[in-house]
């Protein structure tokens, strides 16, 4: 019992260290936060951005670009499982089942790919 006494003191300084720093941003944040609210009162709510003369625009090639990446991300999250447990599978003798299904897989995605490029959505387009 005497061996884990550091232990517990390393956890109490530890507590206390969190709590200190959550007192002293806590603190900071008060003393730095406007106190002036009038500004606040007085901005849009629920009304949108005001308007400039150059409204900032993000394209829609972002928005495309990341559907693409979020695509191929969970097709690597699928993919790795899989990986994984091949070896038990052949030994198991479903490895040609989880091979076609794989295939199966990677053929929607290829497709999906394909006329994702067909349509122009990897296609960067200029700013100029």
């Amino acid at each position: 019992m005497e061996s884990y006494f550091g232990v517990f003191i390393l956890l109490i300084l530890t507590f206390g260290a969190f709590a200190a720093t959550v007192g002293l941003s806590a603190w900071l944040f008060n003393a730095r936060s406007a106190r002036n609210d009038l500004k606040l009162k007085l901005s849009i709510y629920e009304c949108g951005p005001e308007t400039s003369l150059q409204p900032n625009r993000i394209g829609l090639q972002f928005f495309l670009f990341a559907l693409l990446f979020i695509l191929f991300d969970v097709e690597i999250i699928f993919m790795f499982p899989w990986a994984a447990a091949y070896k038990s599978l052949i030994a198991s003798g479903y490895g040609a089942l989880a091979l076609g299904g794989m295939l199966v897989f990677l053929g929607i995605l290829a497709i999906g790919f394909l006329y994702e490029w067909k349509k122009g959505a990897l296609n960067w387009q200029s700013i100029k």
